[in-house]
């Protein structure tokens, strides 16, 4: 079976709904072809990024009509064994480099391990996933060579092909994430409870 699942590197609830879907898939005694497919919350974010409470200002007015939805957050993430720290993020980053990252792990198999230390690294740790020299080290740390990533960060190809399945995205819809395909038959969205992506996954079977 193959599952598709839409997500922004900067996204809590992709984090979250990713996590949610390999713990669902560890239950079940199957193969399952996970692709990630990158989606940009943020597509005209400069490419340096920008300060995070000049962000979340922008996004939702200020910090504080933004609290309510950063502690549901928290708390459904915590469920996950996933304790964020969003206090050391100081950056919102532009996310194309991390989405190239992504895409490079799936021809080395590394796609799952690659994307929770993404996630990880900035929720958790509060890393400019933005930046080029971070991402090496991500790839690096999975086996993949230094200047492989650094060729692949630099292509105008691997860029375009970012925005390209942003717009397949768009096209068909989708305006959060993380979406979730499976076996092209069964589309959800949002970080839903395990019984929902459990019962996705039988109904498309």
């Amino acid at each position: 079976m193959k599952i598709q699942i839409f997500i922004d590197t900067i996204c809590g609830w992709c984090f979250i709904g990713s996590q949610r879907l390999q713990s669902v898939l560890q239950k079940l005694n199957d193969n399952y072809e996970i692709i990630y497919v990158p989606f940009q919350l943020n597509p005209n974010m400069p490419s340096e990024g920008m300060n995070r409470v000049d962000y979340v200002t922008s996004k939702f007015g200020s910090k504080e009509n933004a609290q309510e939805m950063y502690d549901n957050m928290l708390q459904q993430a915590k469920q996950e064994n996933l304790q964020f720290k969003l206090e050391k993020i100081k950056k919102t980053p532009n996310t194309v480099l991390s989405h190239i990252l992504i895409d490079l792990a799936r021809h080395t198999n590394k796609q799952k391990e690659i994307v929770f230390e993404i996630f990880s690294n900035y929720f958790i740790e509060g890393m400019d996933i933005g930046d080029m020299n971070n991402l090496i080290k991500i790839g690096t740390n999975h086996g993949i060579k230094k200047d492989i990533l650094i060729s692949e960060f630099q292509s105008k190809k691997s860029k375009e092909k970012v925005e390209r399945m942003d717009t397949i995205g768009r096209k068909m819809g989708i305006t959060g994430v993380p979406f979730y395909v499976f076996n092209e038959k069964i589309l959800i969205s949002g970080a839903q409870p395990q019984d929902a992506l459990l019962k996705a996954i039988e109904d498309s079977k």
